[in-house]
């Protein structure tokens, strides 16, 4: 009974995980935005760049720390050696072993290691800066991928819409023509009209699919067939932004926008780097100090004359303790290194001087980013303010396209005129409100650039 029990839990649980998993997830833009920074991977490599400045700032931190180095060796000699415990000659085999401690510490260089810190620090920040402009830039590419699905799903609904009326009118135009009341030419304009519109259909749907897989590869997603995004509200409210003079905007922009913030951080490593190199021309001080000590596993060989004949008789005795060795043959070094640069072949010269070009190739890189910055911000001042004028114009076409088509209408259904100018007029009624849309997802897309430009984020957080 158990088993049963648990058999038609486990279908149960079965059936739930497949049922959530053929379950469409749907996008919203925060979650799309925020899915492709994640993902992308100039972001990801960046991010690795960030983790270099990261070593490299604890490398320079390390520059102030003394170094402490142990070293070893153990060697064999075969025949005549000195013994350099005893001081004696040795025709045997020997074996002696040598060690020691040595430490250093640079006291001056020029104000290098400083620097390199300080150099660092600015690496981390520029990097950081980096990071944030390519998260605006996929943002920014996102948001107007998202606004073309919106435009498009949109736009395909119209087209549905103007098909099922057309199916209607072809309906009651073969009514018509059973009763007598039409010629059969104007069953067939309606006839065409409605294969028009299931071309038209297509065409929608192709757009749609083309715009989904823009955004799914930007996203890095792989299956962009399921991909569909929420139904969300994103009607444009109106925003102060409009109200702002393009000077004001970029006057605000050159504070706020990172591509300045990091032109500017690159111009400080850049002067850093001049600072490093000029170290080069100044002495350096520094400190060391060393302890080493050496055993000997030979046994040692004294000679002591003989009581009776006088002759020398050698003595051999087993070498000293290792510990003893250790001890009694210590030595200590310590002292102070002073170098002083005199010539170097031009090598400090030139370096400082590769670091000037390097500072005025930032200038320029700043000085270029400021006019960039200035251009596009008139640019999309201009575009909004136009898209507004065309989304306004798209309304009040559209209106007018609407009363036309129900006077056409009511005037095809008294006869006063053809199918034909009726097709016409509701041909026009469809451009007008496709028209519509467009323009409003355009303006929409116009007033997100423009708002960025004026520091309000892409998504809120």
């Amino acid at each position: 009974m158990k088993s049963k029990l648990a058999a038609v839990i486990l279908i149960i649980l079965t059936l739930s995980t497949n049922i959530t998993q053929a379950q469409e997830k749907k996008w919203t833009l925060r979650e799309c935005v925020a899915y492709a920074i994640e993902k992308n991977i100039s972001i990801r490599q960046s991010e690795l760049d960030l983790q270099t400045s990261e070593i490299a700032k604890s490398d320079a931190f390390g520059n102030f720390l003394p170094n402490a180095n142990f070293s070893a060796t153990h060697s064999w000699n075969i025949g005549l050696t000195i013994n350099p415990v005893t001081n004696s000659a040795q025709n045997t085999t020997s074996q002696y072993s040598n060690g020691g401690i040595s430490t250093g510490v640079d006291i001056y260089k020029g104000l290098s290691n400083i620097r390199t810190f300080q150099r660092a620090r600015l690496a981390i920040v520029a990097d950081k800066y980096n990071i944030t402009k390519m998260q605006e830039d996929v943002a920014l590419n996102v948001a107007n991928a998202y606004l073309q699905i919106l435009f498009n799903r949109e736009n395909l609904k119209v087209q549905q819409e103007q098909l099922k009326v057309d199916e209607e009118q072809m309906d009651r135009s073969e009514q018509l023509l059973e009763g007598g009341v039409i010629p059969r030419g104007d069953l067939l304009d309606i006839q065409a009209t409605v294969a028009a519109d299931k071309q038209r259909i297509v065409d929608a749907e192709n757009q749609l699919l083309l715009a989904k897989l823009n955004l799914a590869q930007l996203m890095q997603l792989e299956d962009f067939k399921t991909f569909e995004i929420a139904d969300e509200d994103l009607e444009q409210e109106e925003s102060g932004v409009l109200v702002q003079t393009p000077d004001a905007i970029y006057e605000k922009a050159k504070d706020e926008q990172t591509v300045i913030k990091l032109a500017r951080a690159n111009l400080e490593v850049a002067y850093k780097d001049v600072q490093i190199a000029r170290a080069s021309y100044q002495p350096t001080l520094s400190g060391f100090y060393s302890l080493n000590t050496s055993v000997s596993y030979n046994d040692n060989v004294n000679y002591e004359l003989d009581d009776v004949t006088g002759e020398p008789i050698p003595v051999v005795s087993p070498p000293r303790p290792f510990a003893d060795q250790v001890w009694d043959n210590k030595g200590h070094s310590f002292g102070l290194r002073l170098t002083v640069p005199i010539f170097n072949g031009f090598a400090v010269k030139n370096s400082v001087e590769r670091a000037k070009v390097a500072v005025q190739r930032s200038q320029l890189a700043l000085e270029q980013q400021e006019l960039d910055l200035e251009r596009n911000i008139y640019t999309a001042y201009t575009d909004a303010m136009g898209a507004l004028k065309a989304y306004d114009a798209a309304v009040a076409a559209a209106d007018a396209r609407s009363e036309a088509l129900e006077y056409a209408r009511e005037r095809y259904e008294v006869g006063l005129i053809n199918v034909f100018d009726f097709n016409q007029a509701q041909t026009l009624h469809v451009n007008a409100q496709s028209d519509v849309l467009r323009t409003k997802y355009d303006f929409m897309f116009r007033v997100k650039i423009l708002e960025f430009y004026f520091g309000i984020p892409i998504i809120e957080q």
